[in-house]
């Protein structure tokens, strides 16, 4: 076909998008010139369509810079400036999945996210760090330290601990009033060592095998979510075995740091691969975790048949139980949830593009109200926690926040632990009184009577 016979360009989104490779072992990547001209060029196209300008703060910041510089164009914005609109941005992925109508395959070729993520990774590897948030990323040996001293950690970073938070706030910039993790010292690699008999009534006995993946989170934060997990998965007559090699890398990815993404990717790859080859399937605990193994490790390592085989086998906690709904019913005995659920739908779990699963698997309790918020909590790893990033992360979650008081229910779960955590918080200012707060299958345990 000629060039002039080609079929025009169309207007939005009218194809199925994609996404493209991450470049991050290609040198012009981290060049920093190249990036910002990158930039220069989706800024531009941004300020000529402002659909996003209620997503996040990446994009008022943005817009405001346009319309208050001297031209009132793109051109009028310093280029120093444009670190203003990475910092804003979770990487979420909602302007890409929700609202960008100039994602791939449209000519225009927008992926912001991911732009951000590269620009992150150029001024990286131009030396350009956060000492604070780097040591905070690091999960695992985090949670390795906290382990055997989790009532003095606790201790330490309780919010009414005033005089120690007021220093580490003074020290390292985390905001005195973010609520922080708890740890545990015993994990839920601990707790689920001996995996659970499945139960030989259920009806997937003898069909469905599952490797957990546990998450950083899951694992020293929040075990009773694994546990949840694991006992409903063996009710239903699974065969389950807990896995956690290693954190998937969202904190390094946040930061720009590929390198250390990709070696993780790999790692837990070869450590999922028998279990896949035993027939295992896969299932994630936390929305950012099951984002990155299905999608954005392919992305780092396109070409890695373990990275491949392994996005392929893994599903949601909540997809995987809607899923067992569906080919095998599930076992009787689900008693209703007093006071009602409000739903809090994670961008990280939305940008995996399987709807409300959470939501569905809820659905399945009997006699229980389920309401959906599906505005962004505005937390995004370190970004609610940091003194720095904190009143834009209220500001954000602010909305939702309101959303959620407005239900009135009695519980309220996220697929993400830190945007519920975050979510509480604010609820609590909102209302006044605290919020039951847990995850979506810590909720359908609880209906069942295992935890």
């Amino acid at each position: 076909m000629s060039e002039d016979s080609k079929a025009p360009p169309r207007e939005g989104s009218l194809d199925a998008p994609f996404r493209r490779p991450i470049a991050w072992q290609d040198p012009d990547y981290y060049d920093l010139a190249k990036v910002e001209a990158e930039m220069e060029r989706v800024f531009d196209i941004c300020h000529g369509c402002r659909r996003c300008f209620n997503l996040c703060d990446s994009f008022p910041k943005l817009f405001d810079m346009v319309d208050e510089s001297p031209t009132g164009e793109l051109d009028g914005v310093d280029k120093k400036d444009y670190a203003k609109v990475a910092e804003a941005c979770t990487l979420c992925d909602m302007c890409f999945l929700t609202k960008c109508p100039y994602v791939p395959p449209h000519e225009f070729d927008l992926d912001f996210p991911h732009l951000i993520l590269r620009y992150r990774a150029a001024k990286r590897r131009a030396g350009e760090k956060d000492f604070v948030r780097e040591e905070l990323g690091k999960t695992d040996r985090n949670g390795k330290l906290a382990k055997p001293v989790a009532g003095l950690a606790n201790w330490a970073t309780a919010r009414k601990n005033t005089p120690l938070r007021k220093f580490m706030e003074a020290v390292a910039g985390i905001d005195a009033e973010a609520e922080l993790p708890k740890y545990h010292g015993r994990t839920a690699t601990d707790r689920l060592r001996d995996p659970l008999a499945p139960n030989p009534q259920g009806p997937a006995f003898g069909q469905r095998k599952v490797a957990l993946y546990a998450t950083c989170f899951v694992d020293y934060n929040a075990p009773d979510t694994a546990v949840a997990a694991a006992k409903v998965l063996a009710l239903q007559g699974c065969e389950v075995k807990l896995v956690y090699p290693e954190c998937c890398g969202m904190p390094q990815l946040e930061a720009g740091d590929l390198d250390d993404v990709a070696g993780k990717a790999r790692r837990t790859a070869a450590a999922f691969a028998p279990y896949i080859d035993d027939g295992y399937e896969v299932v994630a605990l936390t929305a950012s975790c099951g984002l990155m193994m299905k999608f954005e490790w392919p992305l780092i390592l396109p070409g890695d048949h373990a990275v491949g085989r392994l996005s392929a086998a893994t599903k949601d906690v909540a997809e995987y139980v809607v899923e067992l709904s569906k080919t095998f019913g599930l076992v009787e005995g689900l008693k209703p949830v007093e006071g009602g659920v409000t739903f809090h739908h994670a961008c990280h779990a939305r940008a995996q593009n399987m709807g409300a699963k959470s939501a569905e698997m809820l659905r399945l309790i009997p006699d229980t109200k389920v309401d959906i918020v599906e505005r962004c909590s505005g937390h995004g790893g370190t970004f609610g926690v940091m003194k720095e990033t904190r009143p834009m992360a209220i500001k954000v979650g602010r909305p939702a926040a309101r959303q959620v008081t407005q239900k009135a229910n009695g519980t309220l779960c996220s697929d993400c632990p830190l945007a519920c955590k975050h979510l509480g918080q604010l609820v609590e200012g909102e209302a006044g009184a605290p919020t039951r707060e847990a995850h979506p299958i810590e909720i359908f345990a609880a209906a069942y009577g295992v935890i």
